[in-house]
């Protein structure tokens, strides 16, 4: 099985597990069933795959690695419902389907981004995600920091302050790690904090695994996005195009991914999910 059919048997899988966790927590509202529609909206779940493949590998139980990995995505898919607002991107469709404010309404959709945020850390702070407290706060600790303004919601923000203004290459790429990386970041660092592992060196070398992917992946997105784009290609966008050419930016991806799977000795043979993972995002054109 290549890493495209394992990541797409994997997202089946793990979309089941989703619509299980929360048809048994459902409340009959407009909220959470907009909450449901922006979480259950497709996506190939790159993110709880990543937070899996490497729970597998320290042999954590599956009920608390499936539980850390729903608590990325929950994250994640308030990031994408926020960001389709008309105050920020504007979109009225995402992958061929109608954006959760143009399904229900803005103020719905912002509540229900708001919600999944929150549950998010319900479920990093539940018990049945650890026993060990201090496990589950060094978790709820680390979300907060990928997730908030030192994180996803502080490069947003700074994308958002300089869209259309003059920015540099180390800039932009200062505004993925936080949009982009910090998540992947966390993907990576989460099993190891659930399987209790504390040595510096470790953490480091899965922080920095997590960031090289992380911008692997919003630097193929910006190739995709440019080349998707209909209008404005022109200096003024938050984009690595404007730096780079699309080879280079290839290439630079690629760079990436080597120095990643050359240091890192975390996940044995070379020929592991993760190492596959990497290179399949270098070269991702969708």
């Amino acid at each position: 099985m290549n890493i495209q059919q394992h990541l797409k048997s994997f997202t089946n899988s793990f979309n089941k597990y989703i619509t299980k966790f929360m048809s048994g927590n459902e409340i009959k509202t407009p909220l959470y069933k907009a909450m449901k529609y922006g979480l259950l909206n497709g996506g190939k779940r790159i993110r709880p795959y990543i937070v899996c493949e490497f729970s597998k590998m320290l042999k954590i139980s599956t009920k608390s690695y499936q539980r850390l990995a729903l608590a990325v995505e929950l994250v994640h898919s308030y990031s994408l419902i926020h960001d389709d607002l008309p105050a920020m991107d504007d979109d009225d469709y995402r992958r061929g389907k109608l954006t959760t404010h143009k399904k229900f309404d803005e103020g719905t959709a912002i509540l229900a981004g708001n919600s999944l945020l929150v549950l998010a850390f319900k479920i990093l702070s539940d018990s049945k995600t650890h026993k060990n407290p201090k496990i589950r706060n060094n978790l709820v600790e680390q979300l907060a920091l990928a997730s908030g303004h030192l994180g996803l919601a502080g490069g947003q923000g700074d994308d958002i302050v300089h869209a259309g203004k003059k920015i540099s290459k180390n800039h932009l790429c200062d505004i993925h790690i936080n949009k982009t990386a910090r998540l992947f970041e966390f993907c990576l660092l989460s099993p190891l904090l659930l399987a209790n592992k504390s040595g510096v060196k470790i953490q480091n070398e899965v922080r920095n695994f997590g960031l090289n992917l992380g911008l692997i992946f919003q630097a193929t997105d910006d190739l995709i996005d440019y080349s998707e784009s209909s209008s404005e290609k022109d200096s003024s966008l938050c984009n690595m195009r404007r730096f780079m050419s699309e080879a280079e930016i290839r290439e630079y991806c690629i760079s990436l991914a080597n120095k990643c799977t050359d240091n890192s000795k975390l996940f044995g043979s070379k020929d592991n999910s993760l190492n596959k993972l990497i290179y399949s995002l270098a070269s991702r054109t969708s």
